[in-house]
């Protein structure tokens, strides 16, 4: 399978290409040819955002297909599946999450671990994670192991993080709450 970043890079280099030519004068054909509106721009660029969402859409249904794992699908495209659930109460806004994890692209390839990277400790709705792990582990308890899903717009988005994440990534993270502190 392609790297998920390479298909996405090549529609927004493609996109990009077609943007630029379109607005490029073309000698003297130019003149018989209307400006593009700001109007009409921004159709194509939302179209364009749209094809994204859906091809990355698919892929991950692809990739949720393969795994033969029932996940669930969130409002915001989020996936995620509970392999051992813990006992404690559901983690909320303001608790501080300790986990180990895997943080991996849908063929595969790891980018962050905590065996590497050391454990990750964030204040959940505070930000320093990505959006779609916010959201993950509100669906989780301390000791729950999961696998998520965490599409592009709820990761790093167009930018990637200039590390490991390549642009319009999908992560997969493999991750166990080990602890969940109220903070008070």
């Amino acid at each position: 399978m392609l790297r998920v970043g390479l298909k996405i890079t090549a529609v927004i280099a493609g996109l990009g290409i077609m943007l630029a030519l379109s607005s490029c004068e073309e000698g003297d054909r130019s003149r018989d040819r209307q400006p593009v509106s700001p109007k009409v721009q921004k159709e194509n660029v939302e179209e364009a955002n749209r094809n994204l969402v859906k091809l990355e859409r698919e892929m991950i249904d692809e990739y949720v297909r393969k795994s033969g794992l029932d996940f669930v699908e969130t409002g915001t495209g989020l996936r995620y599946f509970i392999e051992n659930k813990g006992d404690d109460e559901l983690i909320k806004q303001g608790d501080i999450v300790t986990m180990e994890y895997e943080m991996r692209l849908m063929d595969g390839e790891l980018l962050y671990s905590s065996d590497k990277d050391g454990l990750k400790v964030f204040l959940v709705g505070r930000g320093g994670v990505e959006s779609g792990l916010e959201e993950a582990v509100l669906h989780l308890h301390k000791n729950d192991k999961a696998i998520v899903i965490i599409p592009s717009h709820l990761a790093h988005g167009l930018a990637g993080d200039g590390k490991r994440i390549p642009a319009r990534s999908t992560l997969v993270y493999t991750l166990k709450i080990i602890d969940n502190q109220n903070k008070k």
